[in-house]
């Protein structure tokens, strides 16, 4: 492996150590701001995000934890994504890459990767629906606002993820031949 490339695998292995501690302070925050909008409601202002649904909670309890959860799950997936992401670029070799932790790891990816569109997409559609309804989540759009994005990503991580696969199924078959 070329000089380069290296550094800029060390750049990326660095960039995704950043944004997983960020995720993490974001779904702690999240938590965070969770329980104490459950206990002491007023104090939400001065929390991470402000993220207040108090008027949700007083008007339905049911879409206050409902919406709140969609919140809470996706944060910590896309956590749990990135983290897996570390995993994977912190044991990978890349003089022999076709391993099968390597294509189980881009497969775990693809999953959390396709779970966080399909939760975000739900979650999109919940909150219209509750819009609808007379309830204001201005503020909630953020965190499904890229489905879409998610989605697609988890295809073409797929993708990549059979053909590693396939690439550790044909390495072994040459070093059992050699």
């Amino acid at each position: 492996m070329s000089k380069t490339n290296n550094f800029v695998f060390w750049g990326l292995y660095i960039v995704a150590w950043l944004i997983f501690v960020g995720l993490c302070i974001e779904a702690g925050g999240l938590i965070v701001n969770f329980f104490v909008s459950l206990y002491n409601p007023e104090f939400v202002q001065n929390l991470y995000q402000k993220l207040d649904l108090s008027e949700m909670y007083n008007d339905s309890k049911l879409a206050f934890f409902g919406i709140y959860s969609f919140v809470l799950i996706i944060s910590i997936l896309k956590a749990f994504l990135f983290y897996t992401v570390i995993k994977l670029m912190h044991k990978i070799d890349l003089s022999k890459p076709f391993t099968s932790f390597v294509a189980r790891q881009i497969s775990y990816i693809s999953y959390f990767t396709v779970s966080i569109g399909i939760l975000s997409y739900i979650a999109r559609k919940t909150a219209k629906d509750l819009q609808h309804n007379g309830y204001v989540i201005n503020s909630l759009n953020e965190f499904w606002v890229d489905n879409q994005a998610f989605i697609l990503m988890a295809a073409v991580v797929y993708i990549i993820a059979t053909i590693f696969q396939k690439g550790v199924e044909i390495q072994n078959d040459n070093d059992l031949t050699i």
